[in-house]
């Protein structure tokens, strides 16, 4: 336990110097997934780099049964990365489940962190939203909302954008966190 508070303080004192996390929310099934694709793309588009943290509550495989990493990791070894000359990938055991404070250490040269998950976390959040699924938001009231998106003309207080909208959604969260870069991605390919 000392240990997890010692690292817990290391941790937030370079929250204050770390990029933005904005944790996409909603049901199961509602799109979050897709929205962070058309975020990722756009904000890449535009020159920032994005980093991103799934959470995954029921646990996950990384890589197939039968790879040798995976084979690594079922002998028993505690951490697993996997090295290539375009990625790295690492499985590691944790005794505990890590707040998204604790891995942005893992991305410290991004322009925003972007999480699929961590409702219960006190992060900025966009919510998806989609009628046909459940009858309600989840974060109706709540001041963690930045923003929500949903095709259904709901008024929760926060700015609201439709799913397909993503360009939008990249100038709000631009605007927003005062991301505004110089220069845009497509304008350096051209002078290059």
């Amino acid at each position: 336990m000392e240990k997890n508070n010692q690292q817990n303080q290391s941790l937030n004192m370079i929250w204050g110097e770390s990029p933005p996390v904005v944790s996409v929310v909603g049901h199961s099934g509602s799109g979050k997934t897709t929205l962070l694709e058309k975020l990722i793309s756009g904000l890449k588009d535009r020159g920032y780099s994005v980093g991103t943290i799934k959470h995954d509550v029921h646990g996950f495989e990384m890589d197939r049964p039968g790879k040798d990493s995976w084979r690594h990791k079922k002998a028993g070894a505690s951490v697993t990365i996997i090295s290539s000359p375009y990625q790295i990938g690492m499985v590691r055991d944790v005794d505990y489940d890590h707040r998204p404070e604790e891995l942005m250490m893992l991305l410290p040269d991004m322009d925003i962190i972007l999480t699929e998950g961590y409702k219960k976390e006190s992060l900025p959040k966009l919510e998806v939203f989609r009628s046909q699924i459940h009858k309600a938001p989840l974060f109706k009231g709540d001041k963690t909302l930045l923003a929500l998106i949903s095709d259904e003309p709901i008024d929760l207080g926060v700015p609201r954008f439709s799913g397909d909208d993503g360009q939008s959604i990249v100038d709000f969260l631009i605007k927003h966190f005062n991301l505004e870069k110089d220069v845009s991605l497509a304008q350096r390919k051209a002078v290059s």
